[in-house]
């Protein structure tokens, strides 16, 4: 198998799993408890949090741990909210964890604006510009689109804020971006950013949210006050542990490299078809978005499945429903939208394994044209 779908989702490290199994049937204490091997776990979680904000090239902050992205975003924006006449500014593009909570806000009466995305994927700055206010309490955007790996400028807008709305939040879905491509968020003054584990082979059910000041951020889930109060429940040792073991291990300089040959490798065997279009994307070489005319992405998805190569359609977390939010909003018209495709590479693959899904996409998507001709 070929597996090309890993912004959807990333495999295991081994060593990940054996200190998951370590920390689960082993060291399986409650960091909560008062004695010495739980304190001693407790300090193992620390250890973590400085390797996250290490690797955000972080010189303070907090670390929240969560039970994953969609958590920290909803831990984020939900956390981040007050009463009175505020506004929020979100992104079109926004993951289904920004943006559904985006809707439930404006749902709730909160005054909400969503930002539309340029042909080139990043978010049309000049609106995000002509939206900030002295009422602005927060602004939500994606640092890498996980449907087409389009790069926003953080830094522009984290100016921008600076300049126009100084007293609003910062918050970035940093999912398709952590541990992939170069961050320092001291840098790009973010106060909050958002992780999870499984996107770059840690485990599923667990994450993190970065932020720069606790103070202005409340917490959604109540309990025993684990988390200094800001996440009550039992932290996921396990999931954490095998997480920070993750973390250390990626080498972000060497992956972006191996990434970015394999991005072109695929592009120049795919582009010498011309019924073969790729996006034009400002953005990470992780991911490449692609549309095939006159076939259905998704039965082009099947095929290559039958041969053994796996890529996506787009967020798995949206695949059941109808038509793409991202894409539309790009500009993009309902046949190219069916013709989607999304592939996505890491670092396990091999130069030979790219090649010869290139060869095995450009056999199959022929096939299928020619049936509908």
């Amino acid at each position: 198998m070929i597996y090309l779908d890993n912004a959807a989702t990333t495999k295991m490290y081994e060593g990940g799993a054996e200190l998951y199994k370590k920390y689960a049937c082993q060291s399986f204490y409650n960091p909560s408890a008062g004695y010495g091997e739980a304190i001693e776990i407790k300090k193992e979680l620390d250890n973590v949090r400085s390797l996250i904000k290490a690797k955000l090239n972080s010189s303070h902050g907090d670390v929240i741990f969560t039970g994953g992205a969609t958590e920290s975003n909803n831990l984020a924006i939900m956390g981040s909210r007050r009463n009175g006449k505020f506004e929020y500014i979100f992104s079109e593009g926004g993951h289904p964890s920004t943006y559904n909570v985006a809707k439930e806000l404006e749902r709730q009466g909160f005054i909400v604006h969503f930002v539309k995305l340029q042909e080139n994927g990043q978010v049309d700055y000049s609106q995000i510009e002509s939206l900030l206010n002295d009422k602005t309490r927060l602004i939500s955007v994606e640092h890498v689109s996980n449907e087409t790996g389009a790069i926003n400028d953080i830094l522009k807008i984290s100016k921008m804020r600076s300049l126009k709305a100084p007293k609003a939040l910062l918050h970035v879905d940093g999912v398709q971006a952590f541990c992939k491509i170069e961050i320092n968020i001291d840098t790009l003054n973010v106060d909050l950013y958002s992780l999870s584990a499984h996107k770059f082979h840690g485990p599923k059910g667990v994450g993190a949210l970065y932020v720069k000041n606790i103070e202005p951020l409340k917490s959604i889930v109540f309990g025993g006050g684990q988390e200094d109060g800001y996440r009550s429940g039992t932290e996921n040792v396990p999931g954490i542990m095998a997480m920070g073991y993750a973390i250390d291990k990626a080498d972000v300089n060497d992956n972006l490299q191996k990434a970015s040959k394999f991005n072109k490798l695929l592009k120049s065997m795919l582009e010498r078809d011309e019924h073969i279009h790729i996006n034009n994307i400002v953005g990470s070489p992780y991911i490449i978005s692609l549309w095939f005319e006159g076939v259905n992405g998704e039965t082009l998805m099947r095929a290559l499945s039958g041969r053994g190569v796996i890529v996506g359609t787009g967020s798995a977390c949206s695949t059941k429903k109808a038509g793409n939010r991202v894409l539309e909003s790009m500009g993009y018209k309902k046949e190219q939208i069916k013709s989607h495709l999304r592939i996505s590479f890491d670092e396990f693959l091999t130069e030979e394994e790219v090649r010869k899904a290139g060869e095995i996409i450009v056999e199959e998507y022929n096939k299928l044209r020619e049936r509908v001709l």
